[in-house]
């Protein structure tokens, strides 16, 4: 395979497997039931291993959620979380005294460096129908001199996001959302500042790729031998060039050589995400990704004695007020609301 640009094809799992400099993604659909007053499921919680509930059963899960379903306060340390939230909603509250509420298309980009305690909650705030929901978070490691730095969070707001579409020979269209990197003449917008994709030659993209049945689609070839995995989610059959790429399997390309993506009968969509790498050592403890043993010994320390600045709202599992629509407010005090 490897003189076609295709390096591997295999079975997605959980969660997908990625190349440096990302650590790795998940794919969260859920079709979350009608909301309570709590913001929670409208349903019985019964025979829910609640706290850890990861079973799809009656196609939704709770998570770490008890109430509410999500992932409530958590620290992390040494890497980057990109929530990309397709459908629904997303409250995002830390140990900064910043907060959030995100989804239906938009981004958060979040560098813990040195160390934060977030939760991501998935309110459910339609009480008279289904609160579906789907996102994917990836997760960017930081390099070495970039691991301390201050944590901050960028909003990517949906209206920010360029959408390239290109139509090929025979009328068919392929959408692409470049939520980083650049495609033509389409640039996301800025990620956090101290992020390795914040320098272009650093080649980081993730593009979600959207294709009518039927469309072609060249991959832009890269120079230098960067790290390139395609993830196909949703569809029947595709091909690269003459290969077939099954439905939910992943490839490994070769960033360098000339690919096409040949979609089916059904429309396609797919996840690309590409970077250079940043070949160091990498030492991950849950939550907590250093270079070598002794930091996360260091770090789960100092994580045990400050917390990484408290918590400072009133419950792990905090949500924000069900008339609010989406907004942003950064730990210095910055407001962004979007509607």
């Amino acid at each position: 395979m490897e003189n076609s640009g295709i390096i591997k094809i295999e079975k997605l799992s959980f969660p997908w497997q990625t190349q440096d400099p990302f650590l790795f993604c998940v794919h969260h659909e859920d079709f979350f039931p009608k909301g309570n007053k709590d913001l929670g499921p409208s349903a019985s919680l019964e025979g829910r291993m609640i706290g850890q509930d990861f079973n799809i059963k009656d196609g939704w899960r709770m998570y770490h959620g008890s109430k509410v379903p999500g992932f409530p306060a958590h620290p992390h340390c040494g890497f980057e979380t990109v929530t990309a939230v397709r459908t629904g909603l997303v409250d995002h509250s830390d140990s900064l005294g910043a907060a959030g509420r995100f989804g239906n298309g938009d981004v958060q980009w979040m560098t813990a460096g040195k160390g934060v305690q977030h939760s991501e909650m998935f309110p459910l705030l339609k009480d008279n129908e289904e609160n579906p929901l789907e996102l994917f978070q990836i997760w960017l490691n930081l390099p070495r001199d970039s691991k301390k730095v201050d944590p901050h969070f960028a909003m990517l707001w949906k209206d920010t996001i360029p959408v390239h579409k290109y139509t090929d020979a025979n009328d068919k269209t392929t959408e692409v959302e470049v939520m980083a990197g650049q495609l033509g003449d389409d640039y996301a917008p800025k990620p956090a500042p101290d992020s390795w994709a914040a320098k272009s030659e650093n080649e980081v993209a993730i593009w979600h790729i959207k294709m009518e049945p039927g469309a072609e689609f060249s991959l832009p070839t890269s120079q230098n031998k960067i790290n390139r995995n395609l993830y196909f989610f949703q569809g029947e059959n595709l091909k690269l060039n003459d290969a077939d790429l099954p439905h939910y399997h992943s490839a490994f390309l070769d960033a360098r050589a000339d690919i096409v993506l040949k979609n089916g009968d059904k429309e396609a969509r797919l996840l690309l995400l590409q970077g250079k790498p940043i070949n160091e050592p990498v030492v991950q403890h849950g939550p907590f990704v250093l270079n070598y043993p002794a930091e996360v010994r260091e770090t789960i320390m100092e994580f045990q004695k400050t917390e990484f600045g408290g918590w400072p709202w009133p419950s792990y599992e905090n949500v924000h007020d069900k008339s609010r629509g989406r907004f942003a407010i950064h730990a210095d005090g910055r407001e962004e609301i979007k509607e």
